[in-house]
């Protein structure tokens, strides 16, 4: 989930993601089989009367490119300033930047509308679990064998950003946008009161408990651990990574069934249980808004976020530091959640080629520069960690490099088949219930996993 995963005004909350907004923010994912069938919908009347255009490339006709771009204020005016950057250097190209929706949460619905009514933008950012369901609209351009060309450098790319952006394998829909990972923050002031001694990079989810039970502090209302009930994205994303580390998967190997209901999963869920109804050593938010500013403000003493959260701890003083995630026998798998600009097809060369390149030229080394790293999210491209400019902005960010590193433990992606939506709507209820001592792990898991397969069963 990162700074653009959230409304597009005031977008300066903890979403796992910046969510109000991140992560993002944090209402993402929530819209389900709703959006889902909307966009099916969308493919099947506009089969047969796609918009006509140029068949023809000529790079120097006259080309308007709309792009929506899911952000505003600082971020959108970095994105305003590379485009006319982009327009200064080719005079025949005019770039039409805009939010897109009123919060990035709504531009798939927004999306799903345009496609059935032909008025859909050359480039949207997207969140990367709706790649699969934009795939599946048939409006997406391939651009496979363009950044398979070495001058793109497209294994600078995390891997999980890759496979977001080639959500069936058969299609590459566009570039990663944002990419991000989950790492341990801890208050200092909280640790220092308690008289606990920090996390370190070899912690177990054992020690991770431990530490959280003796933070917490009935008579000063401060809790160890802070996690989102909310049943949301930010709920559900945040389990990944115990799963995994535990040997779990989410899905089937062919993404038609519930995986994430086994043995793995219970054991996952059985801890944060036992922290929140046990321990009673976890903040349960119930909106997705309260556990970042608490942390900020010496109530809680650990949250498991991202790099979205580290400017609103410098404006709010917070003394903290950053680890990676707790592990498994040695194992610190984390979860990522690239975010993606997509690319879409009106059946017009001079347009196609165009949104290609300006894609292609804003997310390469040089210019993520001057926005990812600019704003504060972590890079895109492996190249840019030694870069000036990201070591400044780590040293205006502490821990930020931290995060960066902690990249290579994010081995997995999240699904994006068009059911993960529902998939995660499931699992979130389930995990909300549980945390709060309604029902067992294993009982509310395999009625989640019920109901994906019944969405995926839909897909």
């Amino acid at each position: 989930m990162s700074f653009f995963s959230h409304t597009t005004t005031g977008r300066s909350t903890a979403d796992g993601r910046r969510h109000p907004a991140r992560g993002a923010t944090a209402g993402r994912l929530r819209r389900g089989l709703a959006l889902g069938a909307a966009v099916a919908t969308a493919a099947g009347l506009l089969a047969g009367c796609a918009p006509s255009g140029s068949s023809t490339l000529d790079e120097s006709a006259d080309v308007e490119i709309t792009m929506w771009t899911g952000q505003d204020d600082a971020a959108g005016q970095l994105l305003d300033d590379l485009a006319q950057e982009f327009m200064d250097e080719h005079p025949n190209v005019t770039l039409k930047l805009s939010p897109g929706a009123s919060s990035t949460e709504e531009l798939l619905q927004k999306l799903s509308a345009s496609f059935a009514g032909g008025t859909y933008p050359d480039i949207s950012y997207a969140f990367g679990s709706w790649a699969s369901q934009l795939e599946k609209s048939k409006r997406t351009l391939d651009i496979t064998d363009q950044v398979a060309e070495p001058d793109v450098k497209w294994e600078e790319f995390p891997q999980a950003a890759r496979s977001t952006v080639q959500p069936t394998g058969d299609r590459t829909i566009g570039f990663p946008a944002v990419v991000d990972n989950i790492s341990l923050l801890f208050n200092k002031t909280v640790f220092d009161e308690a008289g606990v001694a920090y996390p370190t990079a070899d912690w177990t989810w054992d020690d991770f408990r431990a530490a959280a039970k003796q933070l917490t502090d009935p008579a000063s209302n401060t809790y160890g651990y802070g996690y989102s009930v909310s049943g949301s994205e930010e709920t559900t994303w945040q389990l990944w990574p115990h799963l995994w580390q535990n040997g779990g998967e989410i899905l089937s190997e062919d993404g038609t069934e519930a995986a994430f209901d086994g043995d793995a999963g219970v054991e996952a869920l059985t801890l944060l249980r036992d922290m929140a109804v046990e321990d009673e050593s976890v903040y349960l938010d119930q909106t997705d808004t309260k556990f970042g500013p608490l942390f900020a403000s010496d109530r809680i003493g650990m949250i498991t976020s991202g790099p979205w959260q580290l400017n609103d701890l410098k404006i709010a003083g917070t003394e903290y530091g950053v680890v990676e995630l707790p592990g498994t026998d040695g194992d610190h798998q984390t979860v990522s959640g690239p975010d993606v600009w997509a690319l879409f097809d009106h059946q017009d060369a001079n347009r196609a080629y165009w949104s290609y390149e300006f894609t292609e030229w804003l997310t390469s080394a040089e210019q993520d520069l001057r926005f990812n790293v600019e704003y504060g999210n972590l890079p895109l491209r492996s190249s840019e960690s030694d870069s000036p400019e990201f070591q400044a902005k780590a040293a205006e960010l502490p821990g930020l490099d931290v995060m960066q590193a902690n990249a290579e433990n994010a081995k997995h992606a999240r699904p994006t088949v068009p059911g993960y939506v529902d998939v995660s709507a499931a699992v979130g209820q389930a995990v909300s219930s549980v945390l709060q001592g309604q029902g067992e792990p294993a009982e509310a898991l395999r009625k989640a996993a019920d109901e994906a397969d019944e969405s995926l069963g839909d897909q």
